[in-house]
C-alpha cells in the first residue's frame, strides 16, 4: 500500500508530527508550502487585519501555493495534517485539496491544536468536498505510537 503523508506547518510543530508519522507508516512526505510565507505578524489570530485571519473569514480563500509534482492520486492513503485555525482547517489546506487529484485515496486528516479539536475541521473538509474520500481525523498533538488509520 502507497502512503503519502502531505502538511502544512505554520510553526514547526506539525512537520514534526507529520515526520513522526511518515517514518512510523513507512510513507512518502510532502510540505504544502504556501507561496508567500507566513510571518509572525501574519499569524497573529488576535489581531483582525493579519492574513490569517483575513484569509479564515474569507470562504473563498485560496493562498497560492509553490509548485509541487507530487500526484496524490498514485497513492493508497494520504495523510494530511495541518494546524487547527479558527477550530477548522487553513485554507492553505484548500488550496492543496483544490490543486491536485486524489482518485481513490483515502485521506486521512491529521492536526495540531493548543486547545482546540479536529471534529470541525473533518466536517467542513468533507462538506467541502463531498468527492474526495476523507475517512477519519485525529488529533497529533502526543507521540505518534501508531498508524493513526
Amino acid at each position: 500500500m502507497k502512503k503519502l503523508v502531505a502538511y502544512f506547518s505554520a510553526g514547526g510543530r506539525t512537520a514534526g508530527k507529520a515526520k513522526e508519522l511518515a517514518k512510523l507508516v513507512g510513507a512518502d512526505l510532502q510540505e504544502i508550502v504556501p507561496a508567500q510565507a507566513y510571518t509572525k505578524a501574519d499569524l497573529d489570530w488576535l489581531d483582525k487585519k493579519s492574513r490569517s485571519s483575513l484569509e479564515m473569514k474569507d470562504d473563498y480563500s485560496r493562498p497560492k501555493l509553490v509548485e509541487d509534482h507530487v500526484k496524490p492520486f498514485e497513492y493508497d492513503v494520504v495523510y494530511i495534517g495541518f494546524p487547527i485555525w479558527w477550530y477548522t482547517a487553513p485554507h492553505v489546506i484548500l488550496s492543496y485539496l483544490d490543486s491536485h487529484s486524489f482518485g481513490d485515496a483515502q485521506i486521512v486528516l491529521f492536526a495540531t491544536s493548543g486547545g482546540s479539536g479536529i471534529d470541525k475541521a473533518v466536517q467542513d473538509l468533507k462538506g467541502k468536498y463531498p468527492e474526495l474520500h476523507i475517512v477519519k481525523g485525529t488529533m497529533l498533538n502526543g507521540s505518534v505510537s501508531g498508524d493513526i488509520l
